[in-house]
């Protein structure tokens, strides 16, 4: 199979809220199923008095410095000022301060406010604009901290450490979506073997997945399945390292840190993991859950059926014991071999003319035939 064909049946689960749309777009242009359970949400603050009044302390008292966080919340911060024609005081203000911005959005968004970038980090971590501002020395200076929306405002603490006067500037929240139902389901999705690979944009979101699995008493059970053959993509490294502290062993991150980057990975790694079976007249491919193949139309499988051909075709022409494939395909002690035998007479069917690749290996199990 030539790799430009499409990616239909592989399926990717998108955590974000944010962009989502723009994700499922490029995802599913490239025949990739996808299952929306975002595990975080943005809410803006708005009007709230409390910013507006932290707002007119920055125009009041002007801080030396400046900590642009993100694009959002820049371009959030000064819309809000804007309504409230506080917009060119506040860009005043800020004309004086050594502007730092994490990443290429917060730098982005300091250059449409009419403002000078002093420094910007190639990290894109927080924790090392902090760095940059203990060498510059903030010991009596004033700095203002436009904060994420996670709560952990670790940089606080460090600046604060160090004899600075900090100003935190709360724009935006992230919280645990009020409905579950789409993030419970994923959680049954993946321990089912019907999720290819997961996406995170943002760090929160990896934690609130295994927060929400912990409530059910899944985090176990899902964590089990992503460590268990479950692509897990994270758009930077802030996000993956969240992921490895919440015992997701192996996430990868594309070598830019935008979203058009992290579909392309998450596309290459899928398609690398088309799995070729042998065949009388001709190759058969598994894809997710689509077979297919030059002389049959494609074949969509159960997640059970595309959990124990995948199994086979790990090793072909080696013989897979039967508590091997029940294990990986219903993840349970107690399974009654019988319901084993009606998939495997399933995907027989399914095979077609191409039934006999799947060989019963007398008291053992089952094997792919290596047969070309």
């Amino acid at each position: 199979m030539e790799p430009s064909l499409p990616l239909e049946g592989f399926t990717v689960a998108v955590t974000a809220d944010r962009r989502s749309e723009e994700q499922k777009l490029m995802l599913t242009r490239l025949g990739i199923d996808v299952f929306h359970a975002p595990t975080i949400k943005t809410i803006p603050v708005g009007d709230d008095d409390r910013l507006r009044a932290l707002t007119e302390e920055v125009i009041a008292r002007p801080p030396d410095f400046l900590v642009a966080n993100t694009g959002l919340g820049i371009r959030s911060w000064f819309g809000l000022a804007s309504s409230w024609g506080l917009d060119q005081a506040l860009r005043n203000a800020l004309s004086s301060a050594r502007i730092a911005a994490r990443g290429p959005k917060a730098a982005g968004a300091i250059g449409i406010a009419g403002l000078d970038l002093w420094w910007r980090a190639k990290s894109e971590r927080l924790a090392t604009v902090g760095d940059r501002l203990a060498e510059e020395g903030v010991a009596g200076k004033r700095v203002a901290l436009q904060l994420h929306g996670d709560g952990r405002q670790e940089l606080t603490a460090q600046l604060q450490e160090q004899g600075a006067e900090v100003i935190e500037i709360p724009v935006y929240r992230w919280v645990v979506p009020e409905d579950d139902g789409p993030v419970q389901r994923l959680i049954t999705l993946c321990s089912e073997g019907a999720i290819d690979a997961v996406t995170f944009t943002a760090a929160p979101a990896v934690r609130n997945l295994i927060e929400m699995a912990e409530l059910t008493g899944r985090a176990r059970q899902l964590l089990r399945a992503l460590n268990g053959g479950i692509l897990v993509a994270c758009v930077g490294p802030v996000c993956s390292a969240a992921a490895l502290d919440e015992g997701i062993t192996d996430p990868v991150t594309p070598e830019h840190w935008r979203l058009g980057s992290l579909v392309r990975l998450v596309s290459e790694e899928l398609a690398a993991r088309r799995r070729q079976l042998g065949a009388v007249d001709g190759q058969l491919v598994l894809q997710g859950s689509v077979l297919r193949g030059a002389a049959i139309e494609a074949v969509r499988l159960s997640s059970r059926e595309r959990v124990i051909l995948a199994c086979l075709a790990e090793r072909p022409g080696a013989a897979v014991g039967r508590h091997v494939l029940m294990r990986r395909a219903w993840d349970e002690r107690d399974v009654d071999p019988h319901a084993l035998e009606a998939v495997i007479g399933r995907l027989r069917a399914k095979l077609g003319e191409h039934s006999g690749l799947i060989e019963t290996v007398h008291r053992r199990g089952y094997r792919l035939s290596t047969a070309g």
